[in-house]
C-alpha cells in the first residue's frame, strides 16, 4: 500500500511542476508576448520606416488591390522596412493597408510590420474651384478623424502613430493648409480619447509637417498655437528637402568656385554632403526652437527623400539635382545619419507613383520611389539585388532586377554636377 501511496504523491509532483512551467512562460516567450508599442520602435534602427502608397496607376480611382499591396509589403520586409507611413484615410487603400499586414502576419509569423496611421486635413474649400479659406477648417476633416480612430482600435496590433495632417500647417500648402489651431483642435481631441481609455494609452499622437511649421525657420511660424501642439503631441514629425531646396534655395547646392576643378563625381559627392548637412541643420533648428520653449519631445523625420527623374526645377535644365546616383548617396546618408542618432527617418518613398503628376510623365512628384513602378530595383538598392534578398519575390508579375539593366556606366550618362555658383548667381 506504502509502494502505491508513493507512486501516487509522485505523480502529483510532477503533474505540479509541469502545470508551473506551463504557467510561466520563460523569459523569451514573456518578451515574444509583450506588445510592441511606439517608444519601442521610433528611434530605433531595427525597426527602418518608410514612406508607402502602393498605387500604380495615374488615378487613385485605380485602387491597388490586397494582393498588390501583399507583394509590395513582402519587397519591403525583404529590406527589413517595419514601419510604414500612410497618409489619409478617405480611400480604401491605408485600411487595406492594415489588413494585408495582418493576414501577412498570419500566414508567417516571423512576418513583422507597423503603421504610422494619417489621418488628412484640409481648410474650407480644398482642391475644389473655390478659393480656399485657410481660415477656417473642411467640414470633412471631423469624420477623417473618426475613421482614423477606429482603424487604430481595430488593429491595435499594427497601427503605432496616429498622425493629424500632412504639411497641412506650412503656407506653401496653398490648396489646403489650415490655421495651427486647427491640428491642435484634433491632436488634443486623441489625446482625450486615451485619457478616457477610448484609444491605446500606447499609442502614439502627432503631426506631421514641415520644419519651418515646427519653428525651425521664418520666426512667423512661432505662435502660441505651435507652442502648444508642440505640448501636446507626443514626438515631433518633421520634414526636410534639401532636394526642392536645390532650386529654391540652392546657396548650399552650387558648386563653390573653389571646387571647379573637381571631377563630376567629386562634385556630386561634395555637394551630397552639403544636402546632409542640410537636413541636420534643419533638425537642430526644430530642436533649439523646441528647447528654447522648455519642451523636451523626440523629434524624427516624418519625410525627406530624393527624386530620380525631373523635366522640371531639379532637372538637366534646372538644378540638375536629379538622378538615380544622387538619390543612393541620399538615401545611405540619411539612412546612417538617423540610425547613428536614434532617430526615425520616413524616407520618402518606397515606390514610385504616377498619380501625383499624372499629366506629366517626367514630373518630379512622380519619381521619389525606391522602386521604379514595374518593380526595378534604383541604384540605392542594387546592391540589395546582388545579395540576393529580393529572391522569388515580384511586382506585377516583373521580377525585382536592377535599373539600366544594372550597367552603372549608362546610369552614369544621366547624371551631371551641379551648375557652377560662378555661373549663377545666389540672392542672399
Amino acid at each position: 500500500m506504502s509502494t502505491i501511496r508513493n507512486i501516487l504523491v509522485l505523480a502529483g509532483l510532477i503533474i505540479l511542476v509541469v502545470s508551473c512551467e506551463n504557467a510561466t512562460p520563460h523569459k523569451e516567450e514573456q518578451k515574444m508576448q509583450k506588445s510592441i508599442t511606439a517608444e519601442d520602435i521610433l528611434g530605433n534602427p531595427d525597426y527602418l520606416a518608410i514612406s508607402y502608397g502602393g498605387y500604380r496607376m495615374k488615378s487613385r480611382d485605380s485602387q491597388p488591390t490586397l494582393k498588390e499591396l501583399k507583394e509590395d509589403l513582402r519587397i519591403l520586409h525583404a529590406m527589413d522596412i517595419k514601419v510604414l507611413r500612410t497618409y489619409n484615410v478617405q480611400l480604401p487603400h491605408a485600411s487595406n493597408v492594415l489588413k494585408a499586414i495582418r493576414e501577412l502576419k498570419t500566414e508567417d509569423t516571423g512576418f513583422e510590420m507597423y503603421v504610422m496611421l494619417g489621418a488628412w486635413i484640409d481648410c474650407l474649400n480644398a482642391w475644389t474651384d473655390l478659393e480656399p479659406d485657410h481660415n477656417v477648417e473642411s467640414p470633412d476633416n471631423a469624420a477623417e478623424i473618426d475613421r482614423a480612430v477606429a482603424l487604430a482600435n481595430e488593429y491595435p496590433d499594427v497601427v503605432k502613430v496616429l498622425a493629424v495632417g500632412n504639411e497641412a500647417m506650412v503656407r506653401w500648402a496653398t490648396s489646403y493648409y489650415v490655421q495651427p489651431e486647427v491640428i491642435l483642435k484634433w491632436v488634443t481631441h486623441l489625446q482625450d480619447l486615451k485619457a478616457k481609455g477610448k484609444l491605446s494609452k500606447e499609442l502614439w499622437i502627432t503631426c506631421s509637417d514641415d520644419f519651418a511649421s515646427w519653428g525651425g525657420g521664418d520666426e512667423s511660424y512661432h505662435t502660441e498655437d505651435l507652442e502648444k501642439i508642440m505640448h501636446a503631441v507626443d514626438y515631433i514629425s518633421m520634414h526636410t528637402y534639401p532636394y526642392h531646396n536645390s532650386h529654391y534655395n540652392p546657396d548650399f547646392w552650387l558648386v563653390p568656385e573653389y571646387q571647379e576643378s573637381l571631377t563630376k563625381l567629386q562634385k556630386i559627392d561634395s555637394a551630397m554632403t552639403r544636402a546632409k548637412k542640410f537636413v541636420i541643420n534643419q533638425y537642430n533648428a526644430v530642436s533649439n526652437h523646441m528647447k528654447s520653449l522648455g519642451i523636451d519631445k523626440p523629434i524624427h523625420i516624418g519625410e525627406t527623400g530624393w527624386a530620380t527623374t525631373s523635366n522640371g526645377y531639379y532637372g538637366p535644365d534646372g538644378s540638375r539635382a536629379t538622378d538615380e546616383y544622387k538619390q543612393a548617396l541620399f538615401y545611405k546618408y540619411m539612412r546612417e545619419w538617423t540610425n547613428a542618432n536614434n532617430i526615425s527617418c520616413f524616407y520618402f518613398e518606397a515606390f514610385d507613383e504616377p498619380w501625383k503628376d499624372s499629366h506629366n510623365r517626367l514630373g518630379s512628384e512622380n519619381h521619389f520611389g525606391l522602386f521604379t513602378v514595374d518593380g526595378q530595383a534604383k541604384y540605392p538598392l542594387w546592391d540589395m539585388v546582388d545579395r540576393g534578398l529580393f529572391k522569388g519575390l515580384s511586382r506585377g508579375g516583373n521580377p525585382i532586377t536592377k535599373t539600366y539593366d544594372g550597367i552603372e556606366e549608362n546610369l552614369q550618362l544621366e547624371v551631371f554636377p551641379p551648375p557652377s555658383r560662378a555661373l549663377i548667381p545666389v540672392n542672399h
